[in-house]
């Protein structure tokens, strides 16, 4: 697997010693330095050769970490409903975990950032430290995007209202985090995925969820100005629409006011890590370095 150290047999010739030892002592100090493995979960209409760059910013500057990119729900099949991803990202993951003793860290692109937080939620034996949440419309999505303009030629957010809130709606993944904030009854009493990750409505599981997600170490929100795909694009820092469709800021949301599934918790622990970075559109997160050193590197320890 790409990302882990191996040292093959001596060639002959002198210039192989001189390539081995410096590939030793590489191993070596990752070894001493102990890197968590990294798992990366994709986006909507991804897959795992989208994210190569990212893994070899992390294999320079952590050498020998093990990376691991779940290759599941790729491309069109990125489209089946939250619930059914998180279970199969899970199955993926948890033998990564179980063999991690020292845990793991998660850096979860667009809607792979909710796929992860369900997972965080729902698996009390989680081993994640940092979860790096990557251009992820964590509040929800509320906006035309090209990605849906291409699925649905005739789409326009009202249709797209008509389409979500319905049974057929909530097995296509976008609906289950489509928040509308001229319908936020609508968007509570049908939202079958968010709103219960959010505890925004009713939800036995809501305490033990909150107690499984507070297990992380670090909860890294990256987003920016010029995404053009998250919309608000505040949505990737837990900010979002009021009703006037001005954005209001994570710290005046009720879900942190309310401390509903741990975000004001995180902060009061210095464990919540806001990352902006303007210039920066949606599809390139993953493969600008800039924002993987100013963002992401230092989590990844």
């Amino acid at each position: 697997m790409s990302g882990s150290c191996s040292v093959g047999s001596r060639r002959r010739g002198g210039g192989a010693g001189g390539l081995l030892l410096p590939l030793l002592g590489a191993c070596l100090w990752a070894a001493a330095l102990g890197y968590k493995p990294v798992i990366i979960v994709h986006g909507l209409f991804d897959s795992s050769g989208n994210f190569v760059n990212l893994q070899r910013f992390i294999n320079e500057s952590h050498p020998g970490t093990n990376v691991t990119i779940i290759d599941l729900f790729d491309r069109s099949a990125s489209l089946q409903p939250m619930w059914k991803q998180v279970e199969g990202f899970k199955a993926a993951i948890y033998p990564i975990m179980q063999n991690a003793a020292d845990g793991v860290h998660f850096i979860c692109y667009s809607q792979g950032g909710l796929v992860c937080r369900g997972i965080l939620s729902t698996l009390s034996e989680h081993k994640v430290h940092s979860f790096i949440s990557l251009s992820s419309p964590q509040a929800g999505q509320y906006g035309d995007t090209d990605y849906l303009k291409y699925l649905f030629p005739q789409f326009v957010k009202s249709n797209l209202f008509h389409l979500c809130y319905t049974a057929f709606g909530q097995r296509i993944s976008i609906c289950n985090y489509w928040n509308d904030p001229h319908h936020r009854d609508l968007y509570l009493n049908s939202s079958d995925y968010l709103a219960l990750l959010n505890s925004e409505r009713p939800n036995p599981n809501s305490t033990e969820w909150k107690m499984n997600f507070l297990k992380i170490q670090k909860l890294v929100l990256i987003g920016g100005p010029d995404d053009g795909v998250i919309t608000p694009w505040q949505s990737s820092q837990f900010g979002f629409y009021d009703d006037n469709e001005t954005v209001v800021e994570i710290q005046h949301q009720d879900v942190y006011l309310r401390d509903l599934f741990g975000l004001k918790t995180l902060a009061a622990r210095g464990d919540l890590i806001l990352c902006t970075v303007p210039g920066i559109q949606h599809v390139w997160w993953h493969s600008n370095e800039t924002v993987f050193h100013l963002c992401m590197e230092k989590w990844l320890v």
